[in-house]
């Protein structure tokens, strides 16, 4: 599996009309199930009007969490083709609603497809799509006297150091990229004698 995932910069907006009937799409960067939830949960009260709010998600690097949600839609006819649009650009850690104004006049469930597909994909269209790192944190303790071997190590291996606390005996906490785990993890054990922990 890649270290690396593809997500957006930043919410975008989007709009298809069809027969009277209003598509407003919103896609958002989210990273967990409970920001999803809260992010609905506010979509819903501002748009209170709309007839139906529906949604896809998905997250994680590895793109095993999602949903999709027809909000009172026929079944398979918002959510399943907004949940298609993320997927056919790969994204991960998104959101994206479309809420629909009813219009008066019924599109039937294929052209209702039609609309949630083509809100979604204006709304991912407008976006910026960005690649990430999958990346895990390590801690390391060592005496004072091995920091600049250890700052060495850092700066050869990309490594971000997140948190510091200097004195006899240093603390650091860093950040790595997932694929250079275990080069940057043994590199950095030579040094200071000690297995790391995650």
């Amino acid at each position: 599996m890649s270290d690396t995932y593809k997500t957006i910069s930043s919410s975008t907006e989007g709009i298809y009309k069809e027969k009277g009937s209003k598509f407003l799409s919103f896609a958002i960067p989210v990273h967990s199930v409970d920001e999803v939830k809260e992010v609905i949960k506010t979509y819903k009260k501002e748009y209170y009007d709309a007839r139906h709010v529906c949604f896809a998600y998905m997250l994680g690097a590895e793109r095993k969490e999602w949903r999709a949600n027809d909000d009172g839609e026929p079944s398979g006819t918002a959510g399943r083709p907004i949940l298609g649009q993320i997927n056919s650009k790969g994204l991960t850690d998104i959101l994206v609603l479309v809420v629909r104004y009813f219009g008066g006049v019924l599109l039937g469930t294929g052209g209702l497809t039609v609309a949630y597909k083509e809100a979604a994909a204006d709304a991912l269209n407008q976006a910026v799509v960005i690649e990430k790192t999958v990346d895990e944190t390590i801690s390391i303790n060592f005496d004072y006297v091995l920091m600049n071997d250890v700052m060495r190590i850092i700066k050869d291996t990309n490594a971000r150091i997140l948190s510091q606390l200097y004195g006899n005996n240093c603390v650091m906490n860093l950040c790595i990229r997932k694929d250079d785990s275990e080069l940057i993890r043994s590199k950095l054990e030579k040094v200071v004698g000690v297995h790391l922990s995650r």
